[in-house]
């Protein structure tokens, strides 16, 4: 039986993609990988990003917000950037780990009625959901 993978998802704030992207990874993997997300910088777990993942049944209510360096510790096997900014910005992370990048859209920067941004939020959480569903099919 092969080890379980453990996988750190990178972005900016650790508030919105890399939220949802913890748990849509964590439904799809299941016991085969421990999954973490974590920023360059903390502003919270995103309120509207806890809101569309419940619309779909995955409860991230009870994530939090982390820094990059509280895993350094880590021996990761996967270290995926859900964001441009990461990607460029990310501090020097001593890490073997396979790396991926995807820049998902940013719902949490749209300004427009309630339902507008509404559908961002779903539009992103399906993107990354694909991702995710994809991710785990090829590499765990």
């Amino acid at each position: 039986m092969s080890k379980t993978k453990n996988i750190l998802i990178l972005c900016t704030g650790n508030s919105c993609r890399s939220q949802m992207a913890e748990g849509w990874m964590r439904f799809y993997a299941k016991d085969k990988a421990n999954v973490y997300s974590a920023g360059i910088e903390t502003h919270g777990v995103n309120p509207k990003a806890i809101a569309t993942m419940k619309d779909i049944g995955i409860d991230i209510s009870n994530h939090t917000s982390n820094h990059i360096n509280e895993y350094k510790d880590i021996p990761f096997d996967f270290l995926i950037t859900v964001c441009d900014h990461a990607k460029e910005n990310c501090p020097y992370f001593p890490s073997d780990a396979k790396r991926f990048h995807h820049n998902f859209s940013d719902p949490s920067k749209l300004l427009g009625t309630e339902e507008e941004v509404k559908a961002a939020f779903a539009n992103t959480r399906e993107e990354i959901r694909k991702y995710c569903e994809n991710f785990v099919n090829q590499e765990l």
